[in-house]
């Protein structure tokens, strides 16, 4: 899909060489997989105070015992 963006040309070149990346096109690619990443990751924080932790939870204990 072609798409024409007006990017600050510094700083894709910035990205190009810090990344060591051979194009700009795959700079800016890897640095959108980036960003998407770290956004879904930040989602996690959503749970923060909804889920219930013990912190005496001992889970092989709980596989040791569910076994026999």
């Amino acid at each position: 899909m072609a798409t024409n963006l007006a990017l600050d040309d510094q700083l894709i070149e910035e990205a190009v060489e810090i990344g060591h990346h051979p194009s700009k096109k795959e700079a800016v690619n890897a640095a959108l997989e980036e960003y998407v990443k770290t956004r879904r990751r930040l989602k996690i924080l959503d749970w923060m105070g909804r889920v219930e932790y013990y912190d005496d939870y001992d889970h092989k204990n709980l596989r040791r015992t569910s076994s026999d």
